[in-house]
Parts: structure tokens; C-alpha cells; sequence
């Protein structure tokens, strides 16, 4: 789960380098501590895989190897989707013509495989806070989404399916 870990901090790096909108340096203390928080349980889980023993040769091993294959890939389409997205302009394509999330839904997917490929219950508990704790982030991200990009947002709100699904429009961006 190392490339997880480098991916997330490439992600982070991304992030310094495009510059953050305005207006997500507004957030309440509280709402500043839940994020970082989730961004810390995100962090400890991808760094306590790395001595998750895998259950090689076990029916967990084969289910939880092509789910966090998945969500490894995903991570990996999602960051260059978001990096070929000029600044000041919403990221529309690639996988997330599909989810206006797919960072969560890919997130999640890559700890559920961790936790059943190494048969561990109690890895199971960080995809599940993580999912949980995306559901509450999402409102406060679109909120501040509409806040910076404006109309063209809630287009993109309109036809994508917040979590994964098919466009409502054949409309290409």
C-alpha cells in the first residue's frame, strides 16, 4: 500500500501546486478538524496495510486482490484526471463524467480490498469510517464547489451521479 501512500501525497502536492479555491480557506474550526482528522484516518490506514499480512492462497486473497487493484487504479485515473484539469475550471471528465467523487469511491474500494485480502476485521473499520466520513466532507466540498466554479458546477451536479453511475446528458465537456 506504499504507492497509495505516494499517490496521496502526489495528490497533496497537486493540490499546493494548482492552488486551493478561495473559498475552501473558510472553514469553520470544526469542519477544519474533521477534515483533517478523516485525512489522518485515510493516512494511518494506508500506513498500517503496509504490515497487514495478506492471506495468500485463501479465498479472502482472491476477492480482495481485484478490489484494491481497482481502487488502485482508480486513485491513479482520478489524480491524472485532476491534473489535466486547467485551473479554474471543474474537473468534468474522465472518471468523473461518471462520479463527482470517485477520490472517495476509490479511496473506500482500495481499503475494502486491503481488509478482505488480509482477512482483517478490524482493517475492515477504516473503510467504513472513511465512507462514512466522505458522505459528511461531500456536502461541505459541493458547498464550496457552487461557491467557486458557480453555474458551471451545478451543470455538472445535474447530470453526474454524486457517488458512481451514469450521466443524465450524453453532453461532453
Amino acid at each position: 500500500m506504499v504507492p497509495s501512500l505516494l499517490l496521496t501525497l502526489f495528490a497533496l502536492h497537486l493540490l499546493k501546486e494548482k492552488g486551493a479555491p478561495a473559498s475552501s480557506m473558510r472553514l469553520s474550526k470544526t469542519k477544519l478538524s474533521f477534515c483533517l482528522v478523516s485525512k489522518f484516518i485515510y493516512f494511518a490506514a494506508v500506513a498500517y496495510s503496509v504490515f497487514l499480512p495478506l492471506k495468500l492462497g485463501t479465498m479472502w486473497f482472491y476477492v480482495g486482490l481485484p478490489i484494491t487493484l481497482v481502487g488502485l487504479a482508480g486513485t491513479i485515473i482520478v489524480l491524472v484526471n485532476w491534473a489535466n484539469t486547467p485551473a479554474g475550471k471543474p474537473v468534468t471528465r474522465g472518471l468523473y463524467r461518471y462520479s463527482r467523487h470517485p477520490m472517495y469511491v476509490t479511496a473506500v474500494l482500495l481499503l475494502l480490498g486491503v481488509s478482505i485480502a488480509s482477512a482483517s476485521w478490524v482493517f475492515l473499520l477504516f473503510p467504513i469510517i472513511v465512507g462514512v466520513g466522505a458522505v459528511y466532507f461531500i456536502k461541505m466540498e459541493e458547498a464550496q464547489c457552487i461557491g467557486h466554479y458557480g453555474h458551471a458546477y451545478r451543470e455538472y451536479m445535474n447530470r453526474t451521479p454524486r457517488w458512481i453511475g451514469i450521466p443524465k446528458s450524453e453532453e461532453r465537456d
